[in-house]
């Protein structure tokens, strides 16, 4: 194949397009060694990806993005900033991208990091940052307390601008992956925590499925949330990445992960596997209990770093992100059962269940499962009525003051139309989780 040399930009606004979608790659010249636009070319070249035009343009950004971090100091302020008003020079312009499921963000992030010249930087997902942030928030809060002389207020009690501070003491480039708010706890804090950041010299680069707009959508007292996003649009350039294709869909996997029970007999393939993968265990097959922040997560049936759950195991306890994040530290291998057709009546556990996938599929753990229904029928998207009044919503209304019918009462964390639109991503990782390639990364990180 004959390879022609142009510019990118001017690539990306050619007549010579039509080429690139006939098969006709079109390489760039002068491309920094050891840049993002090489290092992108390198995967097509080594078939890890197919050429995007989409992605092209993020890859530019990118790339302009890398060329000011290769000289960028966070510079703190001095003791003389106290008395001298000096003009405070604002960072670069992060990036926030967003897009469909599937088309590359995560990739183009992967690389980012990997070849970003800055040693202070961190990537992370949005879900592991946010636990991160809490727990650092408990423990300033309980040494502030300890601190207090009895009967006297301390003025440094609020942990927020302390937290934020350690943060970028020890990251200048902050990358989170699958940016999502769904939490009013994470909403209430994301201003200050995140204004805190951003004047501390630290650059975020994130990714997600919602545009900037969107984040939060109808979520409780969503007015007190509103001035992040402006936040956020000042120190981050919002990119829109979105090629109409979901190319974890355009893995072809040799064998099935994924057993739906009325097209196989799903119990029977899950067993072999489990007894196949506890063979290669230096282990014997027995419960297994993980002690977490002070509480036991008993697992029944467990052999070494493989570990065979329950949908209910693993969903219908009250389980979160933390708890997750051990269970792939532990195990390399988890099998899923009985996975149910998930209406907004089962929306906890559905909440559960994405948080479960994108913490397994961030950490790379490898899955296989059993379902009632085939893949894309997991969640039904159907809204026909604007809120379910179930017990737990009436509770938890009532625990927050919400009358029926008012404004309030309509938010996405009774209605389920955050999980409606998260679980989109959740079958597209899936889908990937069933392929050689992903079951390749364990062993190969």
């Amino acid at each position: 194949m004959m390879l022609k040399f142009i510019n990118t930009k001017v690539f990306l606004n050619s007549v010579r397009y039509k080429s690139f979608q006939k098969g006709n790659y079109v390489v760039p010249k002068n491309m920094e060694t050891g840049g993002i636009t090489e290092g992108y070319w390198n995967k097509v070249r080594n078939n890890e990806i197919t050429l995007d035009k989409t992605q092209l343009k993020v890859v530019d950004t990118l790339e302009e993005l890398r060329e000011k971090l290769k000289t960028y100091v966070v510079v703190k302020p001095s003791i003389f900033s106290k008395f001298f008003e000096t003009k405070k020079e604002k960072p670069s312009k992060g990036i926030y991208l967003y897009g469909s499921v599937g088309c590359g963000k995560t990739m183009l992030m992967d690389l980012f990091y990997e070849l970003c010249p800055l040693e202070k930087k961190k990537r992370t997902h949005f879900n592991s940052f946010m636990l991160d942030i809490h727990s650092r928030i408990h423990t300033y809060k309980k040494q502030t307390l300890q601190q207090t002389t009895p009967g006297k207020k301390n003025l440094n009690y609020d942990p927020i601008g302390p937290v934020a501070r350690s943060i970028c003491d020890d990251t200048w480039l902050l990358c989170l992956d699958e940016f999502q708010v769904t939490d009013i706890g994470d909403a209430m804090i994301l201003k200050r925590l995140f204004t805190a950041i951003f004047e501390n010299g630290t650059i975020l680069f994130a990714t997600s499925n919602r545009a900037p707009d969107d984040l939060y959508k109808n979520g409780l007292q969503r007015s007190n949330f509103l001035p992040f996003i402006s936040i956020l649009k000042e120190y981050c350039l919002p990119m829109w990445l979105d090629s109409g294709v979901d190319y974890r869909t355009k893995f072809s996997g040799s064998k099935n992960r994924f057993f739906v029970a009325s097209e196989s007999n799903a119990k029977r393939e899950l067993d072999e596997a489990f007894k196949i993968l506890a063979s290669l265990e230096n282990d014997i097959v027995r419960p297994k209990t993980l002690t977490i922040k002070n509480r036991n997560v008993k697992l029944q049936k467990t052999c070494g770093r493989v570990a065979d759950c329950t949908f209910p195991e693993l969903c219908d306890r009250p389980l979160g992100a933390i708890d997750y994040l051990m269970i792939c530290q532990v195990f390399d291998v988890i099998i899923i059962r009985d996975i149910p057709m998930m209406t907004r009546k089962q929306k906890s556990q559905a909440r559960r269940f994405i948080t479960l996938i994108d913490t397994l599929y961030d950490n790379k753990v490898r899955v296989l499962c059993s379902a009632e229904v085939p893949l894309k029928k997991l969640f039904l998207p159907a809204v026909t009525h604007p809120v379910l009044y179930e017990d737990e919503n009436r509770a938890l209304m009532d625990d927050l003051n919400i009358t029926k019918g008012s404004e309030n009462a309509e938010a996405s964390l009774f209605s389920g139309e955050e999980e409606v639109f998260a679980f989109d991503r959740t079958v597209s990782r899936l889908t990937e989780m069933q392929t050689e390639e992903y079951w390749k990364l364990r062993s190969n990180s």
